[in-house]
Formats: structure tokens, sequence, C-alpha cells
């Protein structure tokens, strides 16, 4: 029985004008000369502007056939070819486009809509169900890639929010209205966003430009689930001269000895090509360049430093990293090549904003993410809990605050320097909190006069439920430290933390609000909450008041 669908990866190109004319101009002609492509035109089949390209990659044998005939003492060889075709069409204003074999080479990297795939996939896979997620944490050159095959939810990927951008994420389609849908009869469906969008497309012309139409209304329309709008709190910079004056201080950045503002990265969507890779090639102004089985990205800086200044952006974009699949670098072991601005990452602040660029395009924290961040710390803020705990008299330390908790009459028990050791924390051994609640909720105060000391805090906390939920000789000696304490009680068997709470004074009393907390504290609690809450672990925030000392002072 014919389908009537097949998995592709569509594209949504930018910058081409929905005519036969702009698309066969976006296409690079010595490429499609050197593969003998033929061209045609579609408009009269598919009703609207649209071409086909057909041709052949090819060499005349695989670049390892000569290690094999050494190794193997026998003359081996056979040629390679490997077809590449490639549809583009216009639906009213935009243009898309579906490759077929090494097809997706024939397009620009430049005319894709490097986030077309990804603003499908937050508004369509169901976030209870994601199998794969691409992460990249800007300006550090880490490229986080989660496979679960059997679908989880996005909420356990322990994302950091504030910290990482979204690249790629692939799951089970919810609801979707596509052929895959309505007319077979898979109940599950799943798509692949990033660059592309990877998903089950119609085979007829007619059905594929339908499926096409509703993927444009529903990324133009439809708002990301809940659960996934993070994602577009990110947002790409597009003002020209706001681009000029980044590039002017990513010049002046490039131009200082490196302090790790920089870092180089896989260009997005081409892991494959980089795990494949025998050589490497950089080019800095130069014809040959530096050639290594790595990339070697301070040998990149070094060439960019010697740069006059105001010429360093352009020296990268003008740049080149070749990628081989042989280390003898013929051209016909050219696996894939790109500007040398695509491999690296940097950090920028201009006055209050900060910016990343990743894969030549520049991102900012956009304001509406910053007041999500705002209101999911205040969420997390329960002054209710407050009359629970004693005032923190500002005389004593952290310790003589704990041991007021325990004589408040609440049932609480001063938990305070009573360290667990364990053969992973060998040393003073760790604090698995300051107060233990009847329930086993677990509770940490601070008095935080900057936000370093909540920093701490956050870390104690994450140390010391891991080590609960992963040491078993944390837990027995949790257990024993607290039962030996003074109106101390018996642990269950296997005990584990559902809940944590976080006493803090700040400063001097102020009230803890989320526009009072420092603003990178915000950002580390909501990390914490969000790596805690993927452990199944619930996290609340409680203001402490204070209560001055005897002499009236305020220390």
């Amino acid at each position: 029985m014919t389908s009537t669908t097949a998995k592709r990866t569509l594209y949504r190109l930018k910058g081409i004008a929905p005519t036969i004319e702009a698309m066969c101009d976006a296409l690079d002609m010595a490429q499609l000369i050197s593969i003998s492509a033929d061209l045609e035109i579609l408009t009269d089949e598919f009703g609207v502007p649209a071409i086909l390209i057909d041709g052949v990659f090819a060499k005349t044998e695989a670049s390892w056939y000569a290690d094999l005939r050494r190794t193997s003492r026998r003359q081996v060889s056979r040629p390679c070819v490997n077809p590449a075709s490639l549809l583009m069409f216009a639906l009213d204003d935009e243009v898309y486009a579906i490759g077929y074999g090494l097809g997706h080479h024939l397009i620009a990297d430049r005319l894709k809509d490097k986030r077309f795939g990804l603003r499908f996939a937050i508004r369509q896979v169901n976030p209870a169900e994601v199998n794969d997620l691409v992460r990249q944490t800007p300006g550090s050159g880490k490229t986080d890639i989660t496979l679960v095959p059997g679908g989880a939810s996005v909420r356990t990927f322990g994302i950091e929010e504030h910290a990482q951008i979204v690249r790629t994420i692939g799951g089970r389609l919810d609801g979707v209205k596509l052929t895959v849908s309505s007319r077979t009869r898979a109940r599950v469906s799943s798509a692949h966003g990033g660059v592309g969008l990877r998903l089950h497309l119609g085979v007829e012309g007619s059905d594929l430009l339908s499926d096409a139409r509703e993927i444009s209304r529903i990324c133009r329309e439809e708002r990301p689930h809940p659960d996934l709008e993070f994602v577009e709190h990110i947002t790409e910079v597009v003002d020209a001269a706001l681009i000029a004056r980044l590039a002017e201080a990513l010049d002046d950045l490039l131009g200082q000895p490196d302090e790790g503002r920089v870092a180089g990265a896989v260009p997005q969507g081409k892991w494959d090509h980089y795990l494949a890779t025998r050589a490497f090639r950089i080019r800095i102004n130069s014809r040959q360049g530096q050639v290594g089985d790595t990339f070697n990205l301070p040998y990149l800086l070094d060439r960019l430093r010697v740069q006059r200044a105001g010429t360093r952006v352009t020296a990268l974009s003008q740049g080149k990293v070749v990628l081989y699949d042989d280390s003898r670098t013929r051209s016909d072991d050219v696996i894939w090549f790109s500007s040398a601005l695509r491999w690296v990452e940097a950090d920028v602040a201009l006055d209050d904003r900060r910016f990343f660029l990743l894969d030549e395009d520049w991102y900012e924290i956009g304001p509406a993410y910053l007041a999500t961040v705002r209101d999911r710390v205040q969420k997390l803020i329960v002054s209710s809990a407050t009359d629970d705990l004693p005032a923190w008299d500002l005389a004593h330390d952290e310790h003589r605050f704990c041991e007021d908790i325990e004589n408040f009459g609440r049932g609480y028990l001063c938990m305070d320097k009573k360290l667990v050791k364990t053969r992973l924390h060998r040393g003073n051994g760790v604090e698995i909190c300051d107060v233990l609640f009847p329930d086993g909720t677990l509770m940490m105060a601070k008095r935080a006069h900057r936000a370093g000391a909540l920093s701490h805090l956050f870390k104690q906390v994450l140390v010391a439920v891991q080590a609960l939920q992963h040491d078993p000789e944390a837990v027995a000696g949790f257990r024993e430290r607290v039962a030996q304490a003074p109106g101390g009680w018996s642990l269950p068997e296997g005990f584990q933390p559902k809940r944590v709470v976080l006493a803090i004074l700040l400063k001097d009393g102020t009230e803890l609000t989320a526009d009072t907390l420092f603003p990178f504290a915000q950002v580390a609690l909501l990390h914490t909450a969000t790596v805690l809450r993927a452990w199944g672990v619930t996290i609340e925030v409680v203001g402490v008041r204070s209560r001055p000392c005897a002499c009236g002072v305020q220390s």
C-alpha cells in the first residue's frame, strides 16, 4: 500500500522573494554545475511558483579506500555517488524548501530561518512527551544533547531557562491537523524542530502545500505551550544599528587576551559532521591556515588578535573552517565548510543589556523573559509561612537562629552543624539542612547581605538533596544524626525529602519580594527550583522577620 505521507525536513527560507527568478538566483550556480544538476519549473503542476533541482555528488572513491587497501592488502575500490534533489516552492510571501538525499546541501545556510522548526515544535510538541532536546550554554561552547526514546516531560530535562538556549526539540505531536493525522491511521506522529522541521508531510503536491500552509498558520497565529514558551524569551537581534554596535564590541573583545568570554561551538545542526571529521582546517587571513585533528580555538583567537582593530570581525567572518573525513585533507575529502564566525560564541554586554553571539546571529534575553523571571520568583515566595518562624535577632548568628527555631514550639529540630560524612563527602562532611520539620521538610536559613551568600545556599540545597537521593551512606548518616539529636526522632528507612524551605533574612530585615531579591539570586533560585522539580522536590522561599539586637545596633 502506497503511503500518503513521508518523513521529510521542511525549511523556511528568508530574504527570497516568492518568485521563480528569486529562487533560482538564491542557488549557487557553480555548485549546480559541479553536480551536473537539472533544473525544472513545476509551477503548472503545483499551482504555485516551484522549482526542482536534481543532481549527483560524485567522486572516484570514498576517502577511506586508500587506508583499507593498505590494511587489507586487497585492491578494493568503488565509486562514491550520492544523489541530491531539492524542491523549492512559494506560498504567499514565504519560500520553502525540502532536500532529498544530499539536496539540503544545495541550500545556503544563510538563507535558512534558523528558528523555523523550533517555532513550530514549541507550539505543537506535547511537552510531556519530549524525545530529544539540544541546548547550548552561551559563551561556554557547551552543547547538551539529550535523547529519551520513550519520551519524557520537558520539566525533567533540567533546562537552565535563564542560561541556556534551546536549539532543537522533538517529540509527539499534540493534535496537529496535517495529512499524517487526517489521512492515515497513525495515532502517534512526531516532529523534530530546529533550523528545519522534520515530520511526516504529504507526498502528493496538494497535500504538501496544505501541510505547509497549516504549519505556517501555527507559527504565525498560535501561542507556544506554557511549558515551552521560555524558548522564545531569548530573541534574535534584527536591528541593524544594534548589530553594528555589537560587532564593534566583539571586535574589541577579539583584540584582548583570552578571558573565556569567547568560546568555540559546533554550528547548529552540524553535530553529525563534527563527529565524522578526521581533520579541521582553520584559515584566518591566510591561504593554508592550520590543520589539526581537533578544532583549535586558541589558534583562531591568536590569529584574530593580531589583526588591526576594526577588521577582526570581518576577518572572522571571511575566515573558513573546513571539515575533512580524511587526515590527508584533499578536496575530495571535504565534508563541509563554513565561515569561521559560525564556530564562535561570545557574551557581550551593552549598558544593562546582555547579548549572545551564536552561529553568526545575536540574541538577547528579552524583557518579557525578565518579567517572567520576576513572576516565577514571586510565586516561590510564601509570605504566610513567616508566622511559623521566630524573628531573627540581629545580634545572633545563623546557628543561634536555628536554635531559636527549635525552641519556637512547632516541633522543629535544629540540625545546623550536624554534618554527615560519607565516602564522597570525606572532609567535614555534608550539611543536609539547618532545620528539620516534623513532616520531613528540609529547611536552610541564610542571612544575605549580597547575592553571593544566596548562591552558596542554593548550591548547598542541591548537594544535600542529591546526596540523599543517590548516596545510601548519606541517608543512613542523616537518619542517625536525627535520631541522636536532643528531641530527635526516627526517620523512615530510605527517607527522601519531598519539600525544601529556604528561610532568608534579606540584608537587615528588608521585606523579601521578587523586587528586593538580588537579580543574580533570582536567576540562581529559578535554576535551583527547576532542578529540584526534576528530582521530584518542591521548594518554597520564606522571608524572615528581623528583631534589632538589645543594644539597638543593626549589625
